[in-house]
């Protein structure tokens, strides 16, 4: 395993940015997994910094979400006060370089924990992406998995103080993303499975990689052989396991990426 600090090669013959081209360069089918650290840059904060939201705020598991009126309420009111941020929020340049590997024929999809629906903003074909987590921009049903969009949710939760049962068969409605104690989403787990089984590089982008079973993928790819590159600003319990560690900005990594031609596959 190679690591390097922000910015400074470790060793006389090799450097952060050569051996990320090399990686990169070789690979035809990487999967590129991402976590908060990937749209810190956009203006949402993380989680397990000492200014992210978990710091802040304990999350609110699931069995008390179904259980509780009144934690359904403030778990609303949480989801709402956050909406500025959500909606101010737009990809940054770390996003576009990860659309910019998928349509140059390097990679094949993208696994992320996050919820903001960024990468599909960034142009990352719905196809090509698997929200591990949910997605925070829309609201269903747990019992009938009825969508529903979250201005007018809102808009009854300002007037009512909470957020209606499903209108359709009485069930408890919820937003789209996974909380803690929540059965993971069966199809994004079975395809995030089927891209790790075929993949040749694991690219990890901003995770901490301390949630599971998120954070089991890019370990079981490590353990498969599959080059793992991590690019993060603090250590995760996989370095160890990786081919590459850089502790650096993801814009600032990915920019040594710009220059890589499309491959005649992509075309």
């Amino acid at each position: 395993m190679i690591s390097f600090p922000p910015g400074r090669a470790e060793g006389e013959h090799m450097d952060p940015q050569g051996k990320l081209r090399a990686l990169v360069g070789a690979a035809r089918r990487a999967v590129i997994f991402t976590g908060a650290g990937m749209s810190t840059d956009s203006g949402i904060p993380d989680f397990r910094s000492p200014s992210g939201l978990w710091t802040r705020m304990k999350p609110i598991p699931f069995d008390e979400f179904v259980r509780s009126e009144a934690v359904r309420r403030e778990s609303w009111r949480r989801r709402f006060e956050g909406d500025d941020t959500l909606t101010r929020a737009a990809p940054n340049a770390g996003h576009y370089a990860v659309t910019a590997l998928l349509t140059k024929g390097y990679a094949r999809c993208v696994l992320t924990q996050n919820v903001d629906d960024l990468h599909r903003r960034a142009g990352v074909d719905p196809n090509a992406l698997i929200e591990l987590h949910g997605n925070s921009t829309y609201a269903t049903c747990l019992s009938c998995g009825q969508r529903y969009e979250l201005a007018a949710l809102k808009a009854t939760f300002e007037a009512m103080g909470a957020v209606p049962p499903c209108d359709a068969c009485g069930g408890i409605v919820k937003s789209a993303t996974i909380s803690f104690g929540q059965a993971m989403p069966e199809g994004p787990m079975a395809r995030a499975a089927e891209a790790i089984a075929g993949c040749d590089l694991c690219l990890v982008l901003g995770s901490s990689l301390q949630v599971y079973p998120a954070a089991a993928f890019p370990e079981e790819a490590a353990r498969r052989g599959v080059p793992l590159v991590i690019i993060n600003r603090e250590a995760t319990p996989l370095d160890g396991l990786a081919e590459l560690v850089w502790h650096e900005g993801i814009a600032e990594a990915l920019a040594v990426l710009d220059d890589l031609p499309t491959l005649e596959l992509a075309l």
